[in-house]
């Protein structure tokens, strides 16, 4: 008799993440089947998912394009179930038939559907970094009590991950977590001073959304893998390093008390940690590049440039003051981020505006969701003040709830 199929929902469907997740499901159909898929505003591609995959239901970003992709879909898809908002998002997460959730929506908006599975008992497969660093604590509690496991999706995460395998965590020294140095490394900051979105968004080695792509430019995305490092491996965050390397092969490695180093190479390729996650403790026969030692000319690291890259830093620091700092520092990054991409802050000036932010908050207790989510609210509203130049809030004046 046969293994039944793992039945999936992927949320963020038609990023980056979720579009890889799909293929690798349709190539291994015996294995998984997806019950539930979770978009925004791109219609198209979700439809072409759709009649792929041919899910129970779907959650968009609203009603007007539920109403538009409805019109898109063929008359024998007809009873398909579509949701809307994060409501209809949570139900996908939760759906009763689900047995594992890819988590891939882009920022803070992926924390109560990725919550909602947790509480329900799903597996979570992460790929949305931003539910952890904001809110580690709320999540590793509901963890504990539902019994749900979280499977890293994110390369340096399931590197160490895979590192991990077969060793007690009371001997590991440190977690060494690698970076690409995205397009601009090696840069000054006179340099920096003067690129545009365009350039931002050409990274060197992977190929992903424009929000993370800026956020590997200015290495805000190493530090919030820090954060999130430290709630998946139990690590404190000072014994969390970064190192940049350039080639994208060592995807993270773990240094243990006997002075041992293991890492976990293969070629820059989502795929792989996509297929381990789905599949763990398995491995997949994936049709994927192969990592090929000979023709590697060299492999290099540096230590980042933290005057050139301070976002790593002020990471760091939201994280050594806890509570709704990383919170904060997401929400800030978020508002500068949008920001950027829209022509209304320059490159050098994205860690500047997330530090005033951080400078006028004050830390509150980060528990419950409401107290996460009045945080991030405030960090918004005060990153749109700086910009746009008005009078200052009362100092955490959110932060009652």
């Amino acid at each position: 008799m046969g293994r039944r199929r793992k039945r999936l929902s992927v949320l963020g469907s038609t990023g980056s993440i979720g579009v890889n997740t799909v293929e690798v499901a349709c190539a291994f159909p015996d294995r998984f089947e997806i019950i539930g898929l979770a978009a925004g505003r791109n219609v198209d591609r979700l439809r072409d998912q759709i009649v792929k995959v041919k899910p129970r239901c779907v959650a968009v970003q609203d009603r007007k394009t539920a109403l538009a992709l409805k019109k898109l879909l063929p008359a024998g898809l007809s009873k398909l179930e579509i949701l809307w908002g994060q409501e209809g998002c949570c139900r996908v997460a939760d759906h009763h038939e689900v047995d594992m959730v890819v988590s891939a929506i882009v920022g803070a908006a992926g924390l109560l559907p990725t919550l909602a599975a947790v509480k329900a008992g799903k597996d979570i497969a992460l790929a949305n970094k931003e539910t952890l660093v904001i809110a580690g604590e709320v999540v590793t509690r509901s963890l504990q009590a539902t019994g749900a496991r979280l499977l890293p999706v994110d390369s340096e995460h399931s590197a160490i991950f895979q590192a991990l395998q077969g060793n007690a965590r009371s001997a590991v020294k440190r977690l060494l977590l690698t970076a690409s140095g995205g397009p601009f490394f090696g840069k000054t900051v006179q340099e920096l001073a003067s690129v545009t979105p365009q350039e931002a968004l050409r990274h060197p080695n992977w190929s992903m959304g424009p929000k993370i792509t800026v956020d590997s430019a200015t290495l805000m995305n190493k530090g919030l893998e820090v954060i999130e490092a430290h709630w998946l491996f139990g690590v404190p965050v000072d014994q969390i390093a970064v190192h940049i390397h350039p080639e994208s092969i060592v995807h993270s490695m773990v240094e243990y008390v006997d002075g041992s180093v293991i890492a976990q190479l293969g070629m820059p390729d989502m795929k792989i940690p996509i297929a381990y996650a789905l599949s763990y403790p398995e491995r997949l026969p994936l049709e994927a590049p192969r990592l090929d030692l000979f023709a590697l000319r060299s492999l290099t690291f540096y230590p980042p440039d933290l005057e050139t890259f301070p976002c790593l830093n002020l990471a760091y620091r939201a994280a050594r003051a806890g509570g709704t700092m990383p919170a904060v520092l997401n929400a800030a990054n978020e508002a500068a981020v949008e920001a950027f991409l829209s022509g209304r802050l320059a490159f050098t000036d994205i860690p500047r505006l997330i530090a005033q932010v951080m400078d006028a908050h004050g830390v509150g207790p980060a528990d419950t969701v409401e107290r996460i989510q009045a945080a991030d609210c405030w960090a918004r509203r005060e990153a749109k003040r700086v910009l746009n130049g008005s009078a200052p809030e009362s100092k955490g004046q959110e932060l009652s709830v």
